[in-house]
């Protein structure tokens, strides 16, 4: 995995995301958290460490969906 050091902080962010847009859904339309929560900790162990969501995907529940795969 690449990597960029960030000026300010010296943190070093992946230079692959795990955009979290279109994430998996299930029959009844909603995210299906086991199959996206297995995508992101993919992402994850293969060195990926930065995760993009945002409040308007998925009617407001990407969000609280990624703090619960990540915590």
């Amino acid at each position: 995995m690449l990597y960029r050091s960030m000026p300010r902080t010296g943190d070093e962010l992946s230079i692959l995301g795990f955009g979290c847009m279109r994430l998996p859904l299930d029959g009844e339309g909603k995210i299906d958290e086991h199959r996206a929560a297995s995508m992101i900790r993919s992402a994850i162990d293969r060195g990926v460490n930065y995760i993009d969501t945002a409040y308007p995907y998925h009617g407001g529940e990407s969000e609280p969906f990624v703090g619960r795969a990540l915590g």
